[in-house]
């Protein structure tokens, strides 16, 4: 397998609820290094932008509104096979399909209220960090 880096973003919710060293924990337990991280309040156009590719689903302006409620823990992880990892540590979307385990089976409220976000392939990955992070921060 090839070490991979993936981006991953802690939401407003899980913020609130105070458990982000609870979530690092789980990438760091399960072999991911964070190798970039900021914290950051997002603004209505870079949450915009940022979930641009849902922009013609129903649930597009909700999801940006809750990505600007609050602030959110942005980080790069880095390992052997990191995009699916992060996405197998996360677990389903929707919380209720979630594996026992997952972060969003223990954290997450509901489908969009969902704790977390992770890049779902290699191409997204790239331009979702270079989304937050400068080359120089990588």
């Amino acid at each position: 397998m090839a070490v991979l880096r993936t981006l991953s973003i802690i939401k407003p919710d899980a913020v609130n609820k105070n458990v982000i060293g609870k979530i690092l924990d789980r990438f760091e337990s399960s072999g991911l290094k964070i190798v970039a991280a900021k914290m950051k309040k997002l603004s209505q156009g870079e949450a915009q932008a940022f979930y641009a590719v849902h922009k013609a689903r129903p649930f597009y302006n909700e999801l940006v509104e809750f990505m600007i409620s609050g602030r959110v823990f942005i980080s790069v992880l880095e390992g052997e096979d990191a995009i699916a990892l992060n996405r197998e540590i996360m677990g389903a979307t929707n919380p209720v399909e979630a594996k026992p385990g997952t972060i969003r089976a223990e954290f997450a409220d509901s489908i969009q209220n969902n704790a977390v976000h992770g890049s779902d392939s290699v191409e997204t990955a790239q331009q979702e960090m270079t989304f937050f992070f400068s080359p120089d921060e990588l």
